[in-house]
This record gives C-alpha cells, sequence and structure tokens, in this order.
C-alpha cells in the first residue's frame, strides 16, 4: 500500500479517536469523500493497525446506532426553521 495513503488513514483513525467526529466530518476535514473514509476506516486500518482499527469500529458503531436519533433532530430543525 502507498505510504500517502496508510499515513492518511492512519491521520483518519487518529483523528475521529480524538474528536468522534463522524465520517462526513472526517471527510471535509481530509478533503477526500465520505466512500474514502469509509474504506480507509474499515477495510484499510483493519491490515495497518488491528487495535486502532477495534477503537474506531467501536466510534462508527456508536455513530450507526445514533443516527436516526440525529436524523430526526435535523428534520425537527429543518422544518421549525421553515415556519420563520
Amino acid at each position: 500500500m502507498n505510504k500517502h495513503i496508510v499515513k492518511r488513514v492512519l491521520d483518519e483513525a487518529k483523528y475521529i479517536i480524538e474528536t468522534g467526529s463522524t465520517v462526513r466530518e472526517i471527510a471535509k476535514v481530509f478533503k477526500v469523500s465520505k466512500s474514502t473514509v469509509h474504506k480507509d476506516l474499515h477495510e484499510r486500518l483493519i491490515n495497518i493497525d488491528y487495535s486502532l482499527y477495534l477503537n474506531v469500529e467501536q466510534i462508527l458503531k456508536y455513530h450507526t446506532d445514533i443516527r436516526h436519533i440525529r436524523g430526526g433532530e435535523s428534520t425537527k430543525k429543518k422544518y421549525l426553521n421553515l415556519g420563520n
């Protein structure tokens, strides 16, 4: 694997652990697509650093578990703003 990709994967993993950011937020920070971040954290990281992968996987699972709540909050906010 290219050294540049390995560095990006590790930087993304450290960033998500430090900040708890979502895949979308990480994609903006690192100027890559959400698909790239997803592939980096789910497929590439496991081969680079397994223990780091386990930590990242817990955060990503948490985001998956609460996404329905975030979506509901976003929809509520959208319609409250339309009424103003």
